[in-house]
């Protein structure tokens, strides 16, 4: 259940953003709750566009010759209603009130790292705004502003009036969620270029890790081509030096319909995806957009702007659906920023764990099973390393592994509460006129393993641990090498504790998080999530909770890890949760671990545990089963003598396959030696010392290392180059003196002095020291 997988496809490997797309209606494949309601017409595509895009046809065909001031019919109308809409809006709010109210400022650290004293303002609801407050902020700190956040929770558009006493701080580009938010607005500008530029019909356009991009279906079955690109960036930097602001307006779903009639794709998401009240739009310049924002004040704040791609996709992701053309871009409030990005984007292409993955033959995939790993020997040996590791560990810190199975009954998953919000999810199969799925999470498994029999306070910590095969439904437009896949394992760990055992359980967790990231050089952050705004459960079980979790984290600061950070209301709804952020070698932030309390699913499933006490009676199990229509009965409360264990969901690595992604990344394909898949290379100078050859490698496999032999017909430079560039640890070459001396020479992969001849290490002595490298599991390949 612990598992974090990055999104979006079609780009290189990138850090984990948030499944929603940071203030757009919709994500990139859309609910699949709703994915078997096409939205194809009898028509065609084509058609229904041309009909939408009266008098627009020509200036498709020849997009460099448009006017903007001739807007497809539609966008007129569309347009004129927002106008109208708005000015009722704002004849509204000159109408109500506007009380004074309590503004403070929390304007962060400064420069040196020193708390800023918060500011309180002056204020008035419904009049203003955070960003009338920026006067009172010291310039240094303005100008990076991109966005407000409201009492620490909700985003809010720096021009968008305060409704509330509260607390204002301030975003600026360089934090996540100011550069989602960004992201969106600069979409909103290629959006408008491109209604301009095809006249087209726009479907979405999300912030990603490296950008953003928009989905339109454009007139004549017309695809996007590279030489549109200039004429897009072109409109794009028209509208940056115009200093369009993005205006906000709620519209009710009646108005809604009528402003977007036009488009089939506008309509399924007004009509499947928003709530009964209506949602916000938002306009820039000619563009008016479904969208729940927040945005940048205006699109002067975007100094640079380029497009980087274009693709075809899927609406909703789904292959059965129409075909759109998607437009990747990047943007940045600086230009350097834009050039210190094509560098980092060129090293991260050097990186690339599809293209490394095939170089060093590690895995590939195939059509005939989309989304699943074909993991090859040599990528099945970095798997089987990382299992090892942290097996060795699970036996040092009192792990229990178990194995459970991959498919259950539907009534399981309706017991847990998964069948309800995560079904569409899942692989379901009929089996003998009944519903069953393949597992994507071992966690209601474990809960059916831990109430099998009776269990006491003293088996407590209960430590169970996974590595079972997991499957998850992802759309395959999702699907992106092996950092989003549909089958994949974990090192997936459920620890069954009482409420005064969860702050040491969560200190063991922090150690085992250092432990295994301290071993690829993982810096890693901490952040808690609280209390979100719908929770199951009582407060005071949150606040122990909650303050448990802090106690841990207080204490893992203290010990001099590092500092923790707050994300209050971000919290699941059946607890608060502890997300670990790790940093690669270029920087990128990845959420593998994660740490999570669960009141929730002990209670679904009846979990309990005798407490010692005289009065404690057995319980009869034989009654546990889920009742026949598949909802859980509610649970009584534990008897006397007995008490609900809390469950810890925990993952350190998260989706193995994942994770050797991220390794192939971060370490660019040059393998630590103890989980190297090609440690050792042995090369003979001639034929007649290939018997030594032979039998340095047998010495070597005997002590479980993988070693390669070379008795090919190439030259020695040859064989040697070959090895160099399959990222071979060490390659040994030998000759007559090695042979006659018993020793071998021996090149370091990782130090260049060695390259040309390396050095003389005796046989025994070389097999004690690499023997030594591998046990201890060191980053540097040095003996």
């Amino acid at each position: 259940m612990a598992e974090a997988q990055a999104r979006e496809s079609e780009l290189p490997l990138r850090p984990k953003v948030p499944d929603s797309d940071a203030g757009n209606i919709i994500n990139s494949q859309g609910p699949k709750q709703t994915q078997n309601k096409k939205t194809k017409n009898k028509g065609g595509l084509s058609t229904l566009i041309e009909a939408q895009t009266t008098g627009v046809k020509s200036k498709v065909i020849d997009s460099n010759q448009i006017d903007l001031s001739q807007l497809p019919d539609f966008v007129v109308k569309r347009n004129e209603l927002f106008d109208d809409l708005k000015r009722k809006h704002d004849a509204e709010i000159l109408e109500k009130e506007h009380p004074v109210i309590d503004v403070v400022l929390d304007l962060g650290l400064d420069k040196s790292g020193s708390p800023i004293a918060a500011m309180p303002v002056a204020a008035k609801a419904w009049e203003s705004t955070p960003g009338s407050f920026l006067k009172h902020v010291d310039k240094s700190v303005s100008s990076d502003v991109v966005v407000a956040k409201v009492d620490g929770k909700e985003l809010w558009d720096l021009d968008r009036p305060l409704e509330r006493a509260c607390r204002v701080s301030y975003l600026p580009f360089t934090s996540p969620e100011g550069r989602n938010v960004f992201w969106h607005s600069s979409a909103h500008v290629l959006g408008e270029a491109a209604e301009c530029q095809y006249g087209c019909l726009l479907s979405h356009g999300p912030p990603v890790e490296q950008g953003f991009f928009y989905d339109m279906a454009i007139a004549g079955g017309q695809v996007v081509k590279e030489s549109d690109w200039a004429p897009l960036e072109s409109k794009a930097s028209k509208f940056l030096k115009e200093k369009q602001s993005f205006d906000r307006l709620h519209v009710s779903i009646p108005d809604l319909k009528k402003m977007f009639g036009y488009s089939k794709y506008k309509m399924y998401y007004i009509e499947n995806l928003l709530p009964p009240e209506g949602s916000t739009v938002y306009r820039c310049g000619t563009l008016v957009d479904l969208c729940l924002g927040p945005h940048i004040q205006n699109t002067s704040k975007i100094k640079a702007f380029q497009i980087m791609k274009n693709s075809s996709c899927y609406f909703r992701g789904d292959k059965d659906d129409d075909s759109l053309q998607r437009i990747y871009g990047v943007a940045f409030p600086d230009k350097k920023q834009m050039t210190d990005h094509k560098k980092f984007l060129e090293e991260a292409a050097k990186r690339d764990h599809r293209r490394i993955g095939i170089e060093q033959e590690l895995f590939f995939f195939n059509d005939m099973s989309p989304g699943s790993t074909f993991l090859l020997p040599h990528g099945t040996r970095i798997f089987n390393a990382l299992q090892k590791l942290l097996r060795s560990e699970y036996q040092r810190r009192g792990y229990s592994e178990v194995q459970s199975p991959n498919m259950y009954d539907s009534d399981l998953w309706k017991r847990s509460g998964h069948w309800k919000h995560y079904s569409e999810d899942m692989f379901v199969l009929d089996v003998e006129k009944k519903k069953w799925a393949l597992k994507p999470m071992n966690c209601p498994g474990h809960c059916l393993m831990f109430s099998h029999r009776e269990r006491s306070y003293r088996e407590l910590p209960l430590r169970m641990a996974d590595f079972g095969v997991l499957h998850r439904n992802e759309a395959s437009g999702a699907l992106n090498g092996m950092t989003r896949v549909r089958k994949f394992q974990q090192d997936d760990t459920h620890i069954f504790c009482t409420q005064d055992q969860i702050t040491e359980e969560i200190e063991g967790l922090f150690d085992f998080l250092k432990c295994i990231y301290g071993l690829f050089g993982f810096p890693f952050r901490l952040n808690l999530s609280t209390r979100p705004d719908k929770f199951l459960g009582d407060i005071k079980t949150w606040d122990i909770a909650e303050s448990k979790l802090k106690d841990a984290l207080n204490s893992f600061t203290a010990a001099g890890g590092s500092q923790w950070e707050l994300n209050e209301g971000d919290g699941a709804f059946y607890g608060p949760k502890i997300d670990i952020t790790i940093s690669d070698a270029l920087r990128r932030d990845w959420q593998c671990a994660t740490i999570q309390l669960d009141f929730q699913l002990p209670q679904n499933f009846d979990l309990e545990y005798m407490t010692g006490d005289s009065s404690a009676k057995p319980k009869d199990i034989s009654t546990s089963e889920a009742p026949a229509d598949g909802n859980a009965a509610l649970p009584k409360a534990p008897g006397p003598g007995r008490a609900r264990p809390v469950m810890i969901h925990r993952a350190i690595v998260g989706s193995f396959e994942r994770f050797m992604a991220i390794l192939t990344e971060h370490f660019a394909g040059k393998w630590p030696f103890w989980i190297s898949p090609r440690q050792i290379l042995v090369i003979p100078v001639m034929p007649a010392v290939n018997d030594y050859v032979e039998e340095v490698q047998k010495l070597f496999k005997a002590q479980k290392m993988y070693v390669d032999i070379d008795l090919s017909g190439n030259t020695m430079q040859k064989k040697i180059r070959t090895g160099q560039l399959q990222q071979y640890n060490f390659i040994f070459v030998v000759g007559a003196q090695e042979k006659e001396s018993r020793s071998v020479n021996i090149r370091n992969r990782d130090d260049q002095e060695t390259q040309a001849k390396g050095e003389l290490v005796p046989l025994d002595d070389a097999v004690a020291k690499l023997k030594a490298l591998k046990k201890e599991r060191r980053l540097v390949n040095a003996i």
